[in-house]
């Protein structure tokens, strides 16, 4: 503006990405489907100090329970409460108007800093269900049917083995205490390395307060017993916490045994309940199908869920998740060499580069004198480049490369 001054005002910030737990959602699906999403940019700014709109963060739902990790395996996020939330991927921010760009060295700036790019990330997003009692076993053991039977969950029930693919969850109530009953798919030997789609269907216990063996006392196979399909779980589950460094042996059990209402159920449920109770493990001689035991059953997970919500309200020192995010240095950078160029790897100097028209001499020369005040120039000398030398600042899709003129060294 002649003889106004500079006026041009600041752009708008970009929108953040964040993900978070909705109990209204219940699956991953949608991601699948469209795994790459994108927050609006922000407004450039405009004469007259006109600062430009900010952009609208897009929020990700997912369901409560989800796990949000980086592609190298870092925790980024555990929403196991409803409605918590992380920020996957930051916006940029706003570039500068030539208005605060203005010093009492430089009256009349004629350029102005562009915005940041967005931040771009790549997460996996893990679903483990949240709940106080889960239920193992053989395919076809009747854990569906018993979801069905103490609560008002509908899940598919068919005579066919793995008729769940994902787990389903019940919601008990039993006095005053409400909890969540979940069928995991059926386990089977060598789930524990991941047969059978086995460390899909494992990872859903890691969060559950009481196991409960659900068997088949009225199975056909020959190579079968309860005894041994509760070993053979048993030796699953004990494999998987040392694959996961977690220890389930510390767990409550309780052995539901299934299927009563048929003869040959209830004549092997009879032979062997002493040894498990010999085992110290309670047991439930069941039928999902007539209901029959399962009101003790029920009275058995409210105790034992009870007890554990005490123990976790009691024990004080239970390790809590905590994430600690690398601090960085924004003044600090390296250079490396890049076959006959050098670059320079650093967020501050990458950042500037980034907002740099270099159409603008003006603004390269702006961009020079700051890399000069931050020792960028004295690395590079000292690196051993030249006047006319190639520099690249950054790396990926953002990089930036330009011919080096030094203003400091008559040397280089």
């Amino acid at each position: 503006m002649p003889l106004g001054g500079p006026d041009g005002g600041d752009g708008g910030r970009g929108g953040d990405v964040v993900v978070i737990a909705d109990p209204n959602v219940s699956t991953l699906l949608d991601y699948q489907r469209r795994p790459h999403r994108k927050a609006s940019a922000g407004r450039a700014g405009q004469g007259t100090h006109k600062t430009g709109a900010a952009g609208t963060d897009l929020l990700l739902p997912v369901p409560v329970g989800t796990v949000v990790t980086s592609v190298e395996g870092e925790l980024l996020a555990d929403l196991s409460t409803p409605w918590q939330r992380v920020v996957a991927a930051h916006g940029g921010r706003g570039g500068l108007g030539n208005a605060s760009l203005a010093s009492a060295k430089r009256r009349t700036p004629g350029f102005a800093l562009l915005g940041e790019l967005g931040q771009e990330r790549e997460v996996i997003f893990e679903f483990k269900v949240i709940a106080d009692v889960a239920l193992i076993g053989y395919p076809n053991a009747g854990k569906s049917s018993l979801v069905a039977a103490v609560s008002a969950a509908k899940p598919e029930i068919a005579d066919y083995p793995f008729t769940t693919l994902s787990p389903n969850l019940g919601v008990v109530e039993k006095g005053d205490t409400r909890f969540t009953v979940a069928d995991v798919p059926g386990l089977i030997a060598g789930a524990s390395a991941g047969k059978g789609l086995g460390h899909d269907f494992l990872r859903h216990i890691e969060r559950c307060a009481v196991l409960t063996h659900v068997i088949d006392a009225a199975a056909l196979e020959s190579t079968r017993s309860p005894i041994t399909d509760l070993d053979e779980i048993e030796k699953e589950l004990s494999e998987y916490g040392q694959f996961i460094g977690r220890d389930f042996s510390r767990l409550p059990r309780v052995v539901a045994l299934n299927k009563i209402d048929l003869p040959d159920g209830a004549v092997v449920a009879q032979e062997v309940s002493g040894e498990l109770l010999a085992r110290g493990l309670p047991v439930f001689e069941v039928s999902a199908a007539t209901r029959k035991g399962l009101d003790g059953l029920v009275n058995e997970w409210a105790r034992l869920v009870d007890e554990e919500r005490r123990k976790r309200v009691q024990d004080e020192s239970a390790p809590r998740p905590v994430l600690r995010p690398k601090p960085v240095d924004a003044a600090a950078f390296q250079i490396e060499k890049a076959g006959e160029a050098f670059r320079v790897v650093g967020s501050q100097p990458e950042r500037w580069a980034q907002q740099t028209n270099f159409a603008n001499d003006e603004a390269v020369k702006y961009l020079t004198d700051r890399l000069a005040r931050m020792g960028v120039e004295d690395a590079l000398v000292a690196a051993g480049a030249k006047a006319g030398d190639d520099v690249i600042v950054g790396s990926g899709k953002a990089q930036i490369a330009f011919e080096w003129v030094p203003s400091k060294y008559a040397d280089a």
